[in-house]
C-alpha cells in the first residue's frame, strides 16, 4: 500500500519519505510520505480557501458528510485495526476498541449542533449568542492513541464549520494517512488535509499566520512550546497535556477485587495512556498484600506482539520512549525494591516486562515524572489526609482513581483531589457527552462533550434594542400623533 499525504483534495507524494517501524519487531514495515514546509504551506492555504464554503453549509449538510465518512471508516474497520496494531503496538482487541471509538466519535460530534441561543429577552431588548467557526484548525496528536485522538479533534472542528490540517506523530502516521485516503472522495477539497513530518514541521504549523486554532495533545513540555509559538497571532489553543495520575486505594477496599483493576488501569496500552494510573497509594496495613497481588498479575500477564491472539500487553511504541522507560526503571531500582519485572524482555522489539517497584521515596523520578510505560511505583500511606496531600503534590492535574467499598466516602476524598477528572471504582471510562479537562500543567480547554465543541467556535453576542411602535406609545399616552 502507498501511504500518501492529503493536500487540497488530492493524495500526493511527499517531498521525501520516512520509514515506519513495527514496535513489536523493532524494524521498518512501511514507507510513508513526508512533507516539507512548502507542502505544509500548501495544506494550510488549501484549508483557508475551503473554509468559506464549508462554513456556509448548514449543520445538517456537514453532518451528512461526516456520516458518510463514518460509514467509510466502518467499512474498513479491520484494515484500520490491524494497521493500528502494526504501527502502535497495542493488542488487536485494544486497537479494535480504538477504531470503534473513532467511528462512534465522528457520529456523535456530527450529531451536535450549536444553534443561536437567546440569552435574554424582554419587551425592550433581545440578546443572542451565535457560535461561529474560527477558520483553519491545526490538529496535532501523539502516538499512544493516534487514530482516536485525531478524530476527537477533526470531528468537532469540521462539524462547527472549520477546516483542518492534521499532523500525526511521526512514529504513527499510517492510520492518519489511511483516513486521508478514505475521505479524499467524500469531503470537499481542502476541508481536511493530512501532512506527516519527522518532528520538524510542528513550529511552522503552530506559528503559521493562517492557522486560527491549535488543538494539541502531547507532553507538557511540548505544550509549553506550542503556546509560545502561537503567541504572536494570539491563536486559540486547546492543550491536553501530561499527567502523573494517582490511584488511591482506601483501607476498606478488597485486595483481590481491586488489585486486578488497578493493575489494568496502569498497564492498558503498555501504560501509554495520559490518564493511566501512574502512582499507586496503598494503606500501610494492606501494602504487602497488594504488592503480592501486583507481583502475581505482572508474572501472569501475556506480553507479546499485539497481532497474536491472547496478548494482553504490547511493546512500548518507539525506541526513544523504550530507552526512557528503562532509564526510569534503573533509577528506581537503585532507590526501591523490585516487586515484579524490572527489565526488558530478551526478544526483538521494544518489550519491557510489566514492572512494579515499591519502597520508593516521594522524590524518586518514577514517582515525580510521567513514565508512560509498563511500570508503576506502589507507595504506602497511613492517613487519608496524608495521601491526599501526596497525591496533590505535583504540577500535573489530569486524572485520579479512588478505590473503596464505600462510594460516599470515595466522593468525599475525590472532592479534595486537584485534578480535572476523578474516577471512583472505575478507570478509562470516558463518555463522549461528558467534557473534562486537565488542571495545573495538564492542559487548557475541555475535551469531549458539548463544551469541547464550543472550543472550536467564537462566541458572538448580538444585542438588539427592539423597535418601538411610536403610534402605539402615543395612543397609550393619549398624545396627538403630530406631537
Amino acid at each position: 500500500m502507498k501511504f500518501q499525504l492529503l493536500i487540497d483534495g488530492k493524495l500526493v507524494d511527499g517531498a521525501s519519505t520516512m520509514d515506519v517501524f513495527d514496535p513489536a519487531k523493532g524494524e521498518s514495515f512501511a514507507v510513508c510520505a513526508r512533507a516539507n514546509e512548502g507542502q505544509l504551506d500548501a495544506a494550510v492555504a488549501a484549508a483557508k480557501r475551503a473554509f468559506p464554503a464549508w462554513a456556509a453549509l448548514s449543520h445538517s449538510e456537514r453532518q451528512r458528510y461526516l456520516e458518510r465518512v463514518a460509514d467509510a471508516m466502518q467499512s474498513r474497520f479491520e484494515e484500520f485495526s490491524a494497521l493500528l496494531t502494526r504501527e502502535q503496538g497495542k493488542p488487536l482487541d485494544q486497537a479494535q476498541m480504538e477504531v470503534g471509538g473513532a467511528v462512534a466519535a465522528i457520529r456523535y460530534f456530527g450529531s451536535l449542533e450549536l444553534p443561536i441561543e437567546i440569552l435574554h429577552e424582554s419587551a425592550e431588548e433581545k440578546i443572542l449568542e451565535q457560535r461561529t467557526p474560527l477558520g483553519v484548525v491545526a490538529a496535532i496528536y501523539p502516538w499512544n492513541f493516534p487514530f482516536l485522538l485525531m478524530i476527537m479533534k477533526v470531528a468537532p472542528a469540521l462539524i462547527t464549520g472549520n477546516t483542518v490540517v492534521a499532523k500525526p506523530a511521526p512514529s504513527t502516521p499510517l492510520t492518519s494517512v489511511l483516513f486521508g485516503e478514505v475521505v479524499v472522495d467524500i469531503l470537499p477539497a481542502g476541508v481536511l488535509n493530512v501532512i506527516v513530518d519527522a518532528n520538524d514541521l510542528g513550529p511552522a504549523l503552530t506559528r503559521h499566520p493562517d492557522v486560527d486554532k491549535v488543538s494539541f495533545t502531547g507532553s507538557t513540555a511540548t505544550g509549553k512550546r506550542v503556546m509560545e509559538s502561537g503567541a504572536a497571532t494570539i491563536k486559540r489553543m486547546s492543550l491536553e497535556l501530561g499527567g502523573n495520575d494517582a490511584a488511591i486505594i482506601l483501607d476498606d477496599a478488597d485486595v483481590e477485587e481491586v488489585a486486578p483493576k488497578v493493575f489494568q488501569a496502569a498497564m492498558t496500552n503498555a501504560g501509554q495512556v495520559c490518564v493511566a494510573a501512574k502512582r499507586i497509594y496503598v494503606p500501610r496495613a494492606k501494602y504487602d498484600a497488594f504488592c503480592e497481588e501486583f507481583a502475581r498479575l505482572g508474572r501472569e500477564a501475556v506480553v507479546d506482539d499485539g497481532l497474536k491472539k491472547g496478548t494482553q500487553i504490547g511493546p512500548v511504541q518507539n525506541r526513544e520512549q523504550y530507552g526512557r522507560v528503562l532509564e526510569l526503571i534503573e533509577d528506581a531500582k537503585r532507590q526501591g525494591k523490585v516487586i515484579v519485572g524490572g527489565s526488558p524482555l530478551n526478544r526483538a522489539g521494544y518489550f519491557i516486562a510489566p514492572t512494579v517497584i515499591g519502597d520508593l521515596p516521594d522524590n524518586a523520578r518514577l514517582v515525580r515524572e510521567e513514565q508512560f510505560g509498563p511500570v508503576f511505583p506502589v507507595l504506602a500511606y497511613d492517613t487519608v489526609d496524608e495521601v491526599v496531600a501526596r497525591a496533590n503534590d505535583t504540577e500535573y492535574g489530569l486524572a485520579c482513581t479512588i478505590w473503596t467499598s464505600n462510594t460516599d466516602r470515595g466522593v468525599e476524598v475525590a472532592k479534595r483531589i486537584e485534578s480535572g477528572l476523578v474516577w471512583i471504582n472505575r478507570y478509562l471510562d470516558l463518555r463522549f457527552d461528558v467534557s473534562f479537562g486537565g488542571s495545573k500543567q495538564s492542559g487548557i480547554g475541555p475535551t469531549q462533550g458539548p463544551d469541547s465543541l464550543k472550543d472550536y467556535t467564537q462566541a458572538k453576542i448580538i444585542s438588539v434594542a427592539k423597535t418601538v411602535d411610536v403610534h402605539k406609545v402615543k395612543e397609550k399616552q393619549h398624545l396627538p400623533l403630530s406631537a
